[in-house]
Formats: C-alpha cells, structure tokens, sequence
C-alpha cells in the first residue's frame, strides 16, 4: 500500500475497531458502568462515538482525496490522541495490562499518521 494511503485506512480501521469494541462490551454486559455510573458512560460513549466517527470520515475523505480531510484527520487524530492517553488506566485497574501494549500502538501510529498528513503525504 502506498505511503500516503496509510493515514486514511489507518483512521477507518481506528474508528471502526472503537465501535466493535463497544459494541461487543456493551453486549456481552462486560461494562459495569452502565449500572454504576450511567451519566458518565453516556458522556464517555459520546465522545468515543465522535471520535470513531470523525475518524471514519476522515479516513474516507483522505482516500478519496477532499480538501478538508486533513483538517478533519487532524482533529479527528487529536480526539484519538486523547483517548489513547486516557483509556489504558481503565484497563490497567481491571488487571488487564496487555491493553497498554495495543494503546501504545494505537498512539504511536496516531503520530506518526498524524506527521504525514501534516506534511502533505496524504493528498
């Protein structure tokens, strides 16, 4: 694949993985949250559902080569930064210290995507 696609599968596969993930856990009743705390899961999923959702628009409009796709993976990228940062110390609480290796990844491709399209690699 060439170099310049990459930020845009990378930014479908990101986002459409955070729904599936949600999804599953949602479904397999593997989030506590919902009877615990309700009110910030709602706000939670919403801004996980943003990101995932920008960064599928994002990811579709730098393949088909928009002129707003690098603004848009830009922020979207910086929502996902974010979430990346945050989102291992749930998992490490839990016990499930693997997850710091896959945010790790998440974060490194982020930046390094993130440097290529800001540079115009992904035009």
């Amino acid at each position: 694949m060439k170099r310049d696609r990459w930020p845009g599968v990378f930014a479908i596969v990101v986002g459409a993985g955070m729904v599936a993930q949600w999804t599953v856990s949602l479904l397999a009743g593997g989030v506590p949250e919902v009877e615990t705390r309700p009110v910030a899961l709602g706000f939670h999923l919403a801004a996980e559902g943003l990101t995932a959702a920008l960064l599928v628009a994002a990811g579709v409009a730098l393949l088909l080569r928009r002129r707003w796709a690098r603004w848009a993976y830009a922020v979207a990228t910086g929502m996902l930064l974010y979430t990346a940062i945050v989102s291992p110390g749930y998992f490490v609480q839990e016990g499930q210290p693997i997850f710091l290796l896959l945010f790790a990844v998440i974060l490194a491709f982020a930046v390094m995507t993130l440097v290529v399209v800001v540079r115009g690699g992904a035009e």
